[in-house]
C-alpha cells in the first residue's frame, strides 16, 4: 500500500526533474580549437516555473483528498449518468429473467482501460449477485480469464452470495478481433442478455457488437477512452461514458481512497487552470499579458 510519505517523496523527485535545467547552457564554445567549454548548470529552471506550479497544485490536491478519504470523510463525486443507470439495466434483466453481458474491451491487462474496466466489473458483479442475475463475461485475451474470474468472484463475495459465481460464464472466445466479435454476436442472439456493458478499449468491432445488442432490445451502457469509437457507441447505446468519465467510473464505483483522491485532485486542478485561463483572458483584454507569458502563451 502506497502511503502519503512515499507519495510526497515521489512528488518532490518529479517536481525537481520537471523543473531542472533541460540542457546545460554552453558559453564560449570554440569548435575549431581545444578550448575547454564553460557550462552553467542550474538546479531550477525559471522558464519551467509554470510546470512546477501546476504539478504542485495537482499533487497537493491529490494528497489532501486522499487524507480526507482515509479519515472517513465523504467526498462528493459528480454524477455519471451511465453508471447511475446500471441498477436500472440490471433490474430490467432481473424482471425479464435474462442475463447481463459485460465486455471489458479487447486489450490485454497491460492496458490502463482494461485495468479500470476490471474495477467496474467487480461492482457490476456485486449488483448482479445481489439480484441473482447471471453475468456473462466474454474475453478476447487469455490472460484476462483469471483476473475476470477473481473480479466476478470478489463481487459475489461482497454481495454475500459466493454461490452465485459461475466460472462457466467467464468465457475466452478468441484473440482474433472479428472472431471474438462473431462470438459475442452469437451470445447475444442465443442468450438474449437484457443489459449489455461495453467498458474498455474498443476498436472496429464496437459498431458491430453495439448494433447487434441494439437489435436484440437490450439496455446498453458503453464507455471507452478511444475517441474514434465513441460516435458508434453514442449512436447505438443508451448511455455512453465519454473519455475521462470512463476512468472516473472506477473511482466512482470502487471508492478506493487513492482513486477518489486522484479523481478529486484532478478535478480541482482543472478548475484552478480554467479560472486562471479566464482571468488571464480578461486581463489580456486590458493589455496585461503577464499571465499568458507565464504559461508560455503568446511568446
Amino acid at each position: 500500500m502506497i502511503n502519503l510519505r512515499s507519495l510526497l517523496i515521489a512528488y518532490f523527485l518529479m517536481a525537481i526533474y520537471l523543473t531542472a535545467h533541460a540542457t546545460d547552457s554552453v558559453t564560449g564554445v570554440d569548435t575549431t580549437s581545444a578550448t575547454p567549454t564553460v557550462r552553467e548548470v542550474r538546479l531550477f529552471n525559471s522558464e519551467r516555473a509554470n510546470t512546477f506550479l501546476v504539478v504542485t497544485v495537482f499533487f497537493g490536491a491529490v494528497l489532501y483528498y486522499i487524507r480526507r478519504t482515509r479519515q472517513g470523510k465523504s467526498l462528493f463525486v459528480r454524477r455519471i449518468a451511465g453508471l447511475a443507470a446500471a441498477d436500472e439495466a440490471i433490474g430490467r434483466a432481473t424482471e425479464m429473467g435474462r442475463p447481463v453481458l459485460y465486455i471489458p474491451g479487447i486489450m490485454d491487462i497491460d492496458n490502463i482501460q482494461t485495468i479500470a474496466s476490471m474495477v467496474i466489473l467487480t461492482d457490476i458483479s456485486r449488483r448482479t449477485a445481489t439480484l441473482d442475475v447471471p453475468l456473462i463475461v466474454p474475453l478476447n485475451q487469455p490472460f484476462l480469464v483469471p483476473l475476470a474470474e477473481e473480479s466476478v468472484k470478489e463481487g459475489a463475495l461482497r454481495a454475500g452470495r459466493p454461490d452465485s459465481f459461475n466460472p462457466d460464464n467467464i468465457r475466452y472466445l478468441s484473440s482474433e478481433q472479428f472472431a471474438f466479435t462473431a462470438g459475442v454476436a452469437g451470445i447475444m442472439n442465443r442468450e438474449r442478455p437484457a443489459a449489455n456493458f461495453f467498458l474498455g478499449a474498443f476498436f472496429a468491432e464496437s459498431l458491430i457488437i453495439s448494433e447487434v445488442g441494439f437489435a436484440s432490445g437490450a439496455i446498453q451502457i458503453a464507455g471507452t477512452a478511444n475517441v474514434h469509437q465513441l460516435p458508434f457507441f453514442v449512436a447505438a447505446c443508451d448511455y455512453t461514458l465519454i473519455g475521462e468519465e470512463f476512468y472516473a467510473a472506477s473511482a466512482y464505483l470502487g471508492k478506493d481512497p487513492q482513486l477518489l483522491g486522484t479523481l478529486k485532485g484532478a478535478d480541482l486542478t482543472k478548475a484552478v487552470l480554467m479560472a486562471v485561463m479566464i482571468a488571464g483572458s480578461i486581463l489580456a483584454l486590458f493589455g496585461y499579458t503577464g499571465v499568458a507569458k507565464f504559461f508560455g502563451v503568446g511568446g
